[in-house]
């Protein structure tokens, strides 16, 4: 199920969904959530964490950046150039609303789908979990419904996924998402370590068909 809240007067400006993954939902970002505590503190634990320091790199240090982060991401929204949504656990809940706390993290992590050519409906894909949120095939179903979105609402003709070669979490996600490795790209992107990493490309077509659900 995805709720929308805008009209999109250009079929290829990402206009803000909320995607029900069950169990989780995937957020918009909103200028709202800078009120939220757990949501800020949650980014900040993000940047902190060494696996998402190392192949997801978050500029959200200290609250002030956060702040700034979610900012950046809210007007982005506003013009339709970016879509990045908080992983929530629980029912969708409202933009500037403390998601609270439970058994475990309400705030999972992230994901994002920008565009590389807007005018060609070329878009990239990228996730981060929080550690306590890995190993339950949440980033599999997140990126799988932000996809689905991508390709069949917002105009976007190919979604694009890559990561560093090293990194086999990242690649099962891609696979089980429905995105094939298409190839191998050197020395591609710089990570968190400072150093140029090889990465594998993944693509989903609009064409495509969908995924059978996982286990099938």
């Amino acid at each position: 199920m995805s709720t929308s809240t805008s009209p999109a007067a250009d079929p290829r400006a990402f206009t803000p969904t909320t995607l029900d993954l069950g169990d989780a939902h995937l957020r918009p970002w909103s200028r709202k959530d800078i009120e939220v505590p757990s949501l800020v503190q949650g980014l900040m634990d993000g940047a902190a964490d060494p696996r998402t320091a190392l192949w997801n790199p978050l500029r959200t240090a200290d609250r002030a950046a956060a702040v700034k982060w979610i900012e950046v991401r809210g007007d982005a929204w506003d013009a339709g150039t970016l879509a990045t949504f908080a992983l929530l656990g629980g029912p969708a809940t409202d933009p500037g609303t403390d998601p609270g706390p439970d058994a475990g993290p309400r705030f999972l992590g992230g994901l994002g789908v920008r565009w590389t050519d807007r005018s060609d409906g070329l878009g990239m894909i990228g996730y981060w979990l929080l550690p306590a949120a890995r190993g339950r095939g949440l980033a599999t179903r997140a990126t799988l419904a932000a996809a689905e979105w991508a390709l069949r609402t917002a105009g976007v003709r190919r979604l694009e996924l890559a990561h560093a070669v090293e990194n086999e979490a990242s690649c099962r996600v891609a696979l089980r998402a429905g995105f094939p490795a298409e190839g191998t790209l050197r020395a591609s992107y710089r990570f968190g370590d400072g150093e140029y990493h090889d990465e594998h490309l993944h693509a989903r077509l609009a064409s495509d068909p969908s995924p059978a659900p996982s286990g099938a």
